[in-house]
């Protein structure tokens, strides 16, 4: 689903992200892992053309994305970030079907794919009219991730997107998240620094440094590596942080 080649990006002295090789398969969930800086959320940007690399390519589904490209195929994509990023003067319901309607569905397909994705996510319908101050951090969670699929994305990216819920509540939405990723079998991308979640989600682990990737594999595959195990890495990862 997606190929990227040689990309790399610096801002001004700082490099968010080495050259760096990546191709991920249809249909598979990939976590990214790492401390906080490594370059994670740059890389996603990057794959969905939100970030332009300053050298390299990125071909999503045999086509790059390109400056021209970019805008049409994110809505291939969809993305959701930490908090939901939810505009905070419109409804629930409005947040969702915003880019149906900038698209041109009518009312009726729209509302039928809203009513859709509501039961998927399993948010309750008599909330759609309320504005995200007067949601719970999970249900503005479940918006955000409505949003994102409310096109029928081939590729859902997200970035760490239970980061800033509390612990039961992230509990839940992991299950239902999964639950949701199995059923729908799409290209999945998240982004997280949680090894547990990592573990939990997904089907391939991309462990980052210092805007470099240091490990890839399956859970059982990083954790048999003779020379140095997933764990391990991660644990040198964070050490190194910390010391810098």
């Amino acid at each position: 689903m997606f190929t990227l080649s040689g990309v790399s990006k610096t801002y001004g002295d700082t490099v968010a992200l080495g050259t760096t090789d990546l191709e991920l398969r249809v249909g598979r969930t990939t976590a990214l892992i790492g401390p906080s800086g490594c370059g994670k959320s740059t890389l996603l940007r990057i794959m969905n053309g939100l970030v332009l690399p300053d050298r390299g390519s990125v071909v999503f589904d045999g086509e790059a994305v390109t400056p021209e490209s970019a805008s049409y195929l994110r809505r291939r994509m969809g993305y959701v970030i930490q908090e939901g990023g939810l505009f905070p003067h419109m409804t629930a319901a409005r947040n969702v079907t915003l880019m149906a309607q900038q698209s041109g569905w009518d009312v009726a397909r729209t509302k039928t794919r809203l009513d859709a994705l509501a039961e998927l996510t399993q948010f309750p319908k008599n909330a759609l009219d309320r504005y995200p101050s007067q949601l719970s951090g999970g249900q503005r969670q479940r918006i955000s991730l409505m949003r994102a699929l409310m096109l029928d994305p081939d590729a859902l990216l997200l970035d760490e997107p239970l980061g800033a819920l509390d612990p039961m509540v992230r509990y839940d939405l992991q299950t239902e998240l999964r639950e949701i990723f199995r059923d729908l079998g799409k290209t999945v991308v998240m982004v997280t620094h949680d090894l547990s979640e990592a573990a939990y989600f997904g089907d391939d682990i991309v462990l980052m440094l210092d805007g470099a990737i240091e490990q890839r594999g399956t859970m059982n595959d990083l954790h048999n590596t003779p020379a140095s195990s997933f764990v391990q890495a991660f644990i040198r990862a964070q050490r190194r942080r910390a010391d810098a």
